[in-house]
């Protein structure tokens, strides 16, 4: 099973030596102005993880794709708050994320409180993001906190009702109380996501959500995205699933490929991963030991 794609497919837009922007002209959701990320090497100075990526995520669907250690996961947690661009914007829903705190911290970062709000994550191993003992404590964290963050509270008899809502809209009811130590690899990405749906989040973030699941746990995890109304951003080696988005990029080496239709870029990775992708082997920028420049 996959997903059912919109009418809307834009043209692919291959990138040699300009940013691929994509063809829809309504708001952004999710953005990259000029966005780079560093890492500090071993022996001194800097590697780009991401070099001076910009783009615009504007489809309901949308699959990254790349080879490992691409930049695939570090491009996702940029929306989410898990990674800082050191060179460069990001924007979500408009609001320069630089001026949000992340997630956990104590908020003297920045001004806007929001940015991160209404972003959800699925982590490709759900054993990451379920801390929780049992399945019912673990929903009931999220809407503890997204109680917190819209300023409402809601009885332990209100959160119980609707934890036990969300387990029945996914078939997990019977799993309420167990351990989620004790779930299968299929269970715990579904409860994953349960929890992670429990905050009402507008955007989706979600890193090989399939990678670590068989076939009947895939398909059931896929029948329960395809039923959102969430604008779903996906990284992904699942070429077939992939296609089966409204949008697609391609990320190689830090560096942004190209940006449109699904099913077509799809194919153009097909024949970049056969025959060697834009500039194979080049030479990898290496900062000095001075550091990369934040904004």
């Amino acid at each position: 099973m996959f997903f059912r794609r919109s009418t809307r497919q834009p043209a692919p837009q291959q990138v040699q030596g300009e940013q691929a922007v994509s063809a829809s002209t309504s708001m952004p959701a999710l953005e990259l102005e000029s966005v780079s990320v560093f890492t500090e090497l071993p022996e001194g100075g800097h590697r780009r993880i991401l070099k001076d990526v910009s783009l615009r995520f504007t489809a309901k669907r949308t699959a990254v794709l790349g080879l490992n250690g691409s930049g695939k996961s570090t491009l996702l947690g940029l929306f989410n708050g898990l990674t800082h661009p050191d060179e460069g914007i990001v924007r979500v829903n408009g609001v320069d994320t630089l001026d949000a705190p992340s997630r956990g911290s104590t908020g003297a970062r920045g001004h806007s409180q929001g940015a991160f709000e209404g972003v959800g994550m699925l982590f490709a191993q759900p054993e990451a993001q379920l801390i929780m003992p049992t399945v019912a404590e673990d929903i009931d964290l999220s809407l503890r906190r997204a109680a917190a963050v819209e300023g409402s509270a809601l009885s332990g008899e209100q959160r119980l009702e609707r934890i036990r809502e969300l387990l029945r809209e996914r078939g997990l009811e019977h799993l309420e109380n167990q351990s989620v130590f004790t779930l299968s690899g299929g269970e715990k990405q579904l409860v994953a996501l349960t929890s992670v749906l429990a905050a009402r989040p507008q955007i989706l973030l979600l890193d090989e959500p399939t990678t670590l699941l068989d076939l009947r746990n895939r398909a059931r995890l896929l029948k329960h995205l395809e039923s959102l109304d969430q604008m779903l951003v996906l990284s992904t080696h699942d070429l077939d699933l992939a296609a089966s988005c409204d949008e697609a990029v391609i990320i190689h080496d830090g560096r942004l490929l190209a940006q449109g239709d699904a099913e077509q870029l799809v194919q153009q990775y097909r024949t970049w991963c056969a025959e060697g992708f834009p500039n194979e082997g080049a030479t990898e920028d290496l900062d000095s030991a001075g550091g990369a420049h934040g904004r």
